[in-house]
């Protein structure tokens, strides 16, 4: 069966982006990138809110830049073969390797998460909240930025009920960055 990932760069104090939707505070450096790309490459499919969508969606064609870096084109080539599912109820269409879809969450989750394959990934605040909600998520990957926001949009949704979860990673990043995973607990 495969997980439900759920990461995200935030804030120290648990913001993953700040007024106004700034995410300028969270642009990774080389070695964080490089994390990144290999995170996604073991990736089956990735979940994304409008969004989260709207900013990766440069992906789709970061290629065709001439001064792209070996690491971005890299990285494009990735995201250009991951299968994605985008989940909006006011777009009206997706590019790429995408589709999109205006509700369903829950059962197109459980449906993926009963295949076999690489894990799937969620991403974007709203979504990755209503699978939160919903019990689906069963890894949560935070990747902590030496700032402090004081508002902006949270990490973690408000919850009913706690979840209870044990550390099985860290990692410190040369720019302080520091990988926080953790899965549900048994």
């Amino acid at each position: 069966m495969r997980q439900l990932i759920y990461p995200m760069g935030t804030s120290l104090d648990g913001f993953i982006a700040g007024p106004g939707g700034d995410i300028g505070w969270s642009v990774p450096d080389d070695e964080l990138f490089r994390f990144h790309v290999e995170r996604v490459r073991n990736l089956g499919d990735h979940l994304l809110g409008r969004r989260l969508y709207e900013t990766m969606v440069y992906w789709e064609t970061a290629d065709r830049d001439p001064a792209a870096s070996e690491a971005n084109l890299e990285f494009a080539r990735i995201w250009q073969a991951l299968p994605k599912i985008v989940f909006s109820r006011s777009l009206e269409a997706v590019e790429g390797n995408t589709r999109l879809m205006r509700d369903g969450l829950g059962e197109e989750v459980a449906r993926l998460k009963a295949q076999d394959g690489k894990d799937l990934s969620v991403g974007g605040a709203g979504l990755a909240g209503a699978c939160a909600a919903m019990g689906l998520i069963d890894e949560y990957q935070l990747f902590v930025h030496p700032v402090v926001l004081g508002a902006g949009t949270r990490f973690f949704p408000a919850l009913d009920d706690p979840i209870k979860l044990e550390l099985v990673e860290t990692r410190t990043f040369p720019s302080r960055v520091v990988y926080l995973r953790y899965r549900l607990a048994t």
